[in-house]
């Protein structure tokens, strides 16, 4: 089960404790139900998964699994448009939370943060920088972003 809030933001947080760094691609073999590829581009090593993402927006199954780069190069080749490129962080947020940010096509940020409950995720206060939230808002998931390559309403 994945719980979390999605917001846009201006750019990369700054004065936070930065737990990570990747590049991520994605592509999307299915938008509904969400079927995605990704690679994960880390200290030299690249890793693959596939994903299925249920319906929801605060909450939804998501289900995960290790693929291999012959497997992912064969499922690349069934992508009907260019893969995301996310150039992604995560930082440590004072509350405990993990605030994922990613620089998406090099056009516009976008965060994640996960929570273990809806409770959880309905008490958490975002900080002010964190900007728009758009969790319930139809359109904002990068698999409407992949078919369309742009967000509604994002300027």
């Amino acid at each position: 089960m994945e719980i979390e809030r999605k917001f846009l933001l201006g750019g990369f947080p700054e004065g936070l404790p930065l737990l990570d760094t990747c590049v991520l691609e994605q592509g999307y073999l299915c938008t509904d139900p969400v079927v995605r590829i990704r690679s994960k581009e880390q200290d030299g090593k690249t890793t693959y998964r596939l994903c299925f993402k249920g319906e929801g927006r605060l909450v939804r199954q998501e289900t995960e699994m290790d693929l291999t780069a012959e497997q992912f190069s064969e499922l690349s080749n069934l992508l009907r448009a260019p893969m995301v490129r996310k150039d992604f962080r995560v930082y440590a947020l004072p509350g405990g939370e993990r605030l994922e940010c990613s620089l998406v096509d090099g056009a516009f940020f976008y965060a994640e943060v996960e929570f273990p409950t809806v409770e959880a995720a309905l008490a958490f206060t975002p900080p002010e920088f964190l900007g728009r939230e758009v969790t319930e808002e139809a359109g904002f998931s990068m698999s409407e972003y992949w078919k369309t390559r742009r967000f509604p309403g994002h300027a």
